[in-house]
């Protein structure tokens, strides 16, 4: 199977970008009449033939449609600050994107190591993910926003995952299946009291993601990896 991303596909023929023309025709060698898919990242999966192997401008004709494709009964959104090492965020992104999220928010707090982020770098890491693990629904990455920002606007039913002493849950035990979700993931210095104590006064509830100390990257995947089996 042959698949790429279309975000602004409509009608029954469309002109694919550049970048995905030259992939196919230079890279992958197709020709005219050889048959693709396409994803818009909404939940449109398309197939399609080849009508103009340009490597440039690929003319496309759209042969089959199929919305809401593999669509999950839940939503996932996880709030994580960036490790200082680029790589283990990319890691997270393109797994979490394998295994099932829908947003993701980079979170600048106190600890924070890393205060920036290439977004149109990390979008390529999601955007490669869902291509190989043919999702059609392209998750959200949200620009960088400190933490105060971040906490004050969140709303529906709001998880903080922590390594201080004190009250948690599980996840299996706060949440509430086929609903939304949202998951804080502090750095690698974890989060302060202070900014626990203000999640904590946004109605978000603490939680244990196992007795094992871990890294960012690793705890967010573990909360990913969490909601999906629970949704099952």
């Amino acid at each position: 199977m042959h698949l790429f991303y279309t975000p602004d596909i409509s009608g029954n023929e469309y002109i694919m970008n550049p970048d995905e023309s030259k992939h196919c025709i230079r890279v992958l060698r197709l020709q005219k009449d050889d048959t693709i898919q396409l994803i818009d990242g909404s939940g449109g999966f398309y197939d399609a033939i080849i009508v103009n192997p340009d490597p440039k401008k690929t003319l496309i004709k759209i042969t089959k449609v199929i919305r809401e494709y593999q669509k999950r009964n839940h939503y996932l959104h996880i709030a994580i600050a960036p490790t200082k090492n680029i790589e283990r965020l990319e890691w997270f992104l393109e797994k979490a994107t394998e295994i099932g999220i829908d947003e993701i928010t980079p979170l600048i707090c106190e600890r924070s190591e890393r205060k920036e982020v290439k977004h149109e770098r990390l979008q390529k890491v999601i955007t490669s993910a869902v291509k190989q693990s043919l999702k059609a629904y392209h998750p959200q990455l949200n620009e960088t926003v400190k933490y105060k920002d971040f906490i004050k606007g969140v709303s529906g039913p709001c998880f903080i995952a922590h390594c201080m002493d004190g009250e948690k849950i599980q996840l299996k035990d706060g949440i509430e299946p086929n609903g939304r979700y949202t998951i804080l993931i502090g750095p690698e210095g974890d989060f302060t009291a202070t900014e626990l104590q203000l999640a904590l006064e946004h109605q978000s509830r603490a939680i244990t993601l196992g007795t094992s100390r871990l890294r960012t990257e690793t705890a967010a995947l573990e909360a990913c990896f969490e909601i999906n089996f629970l949704n099952r």
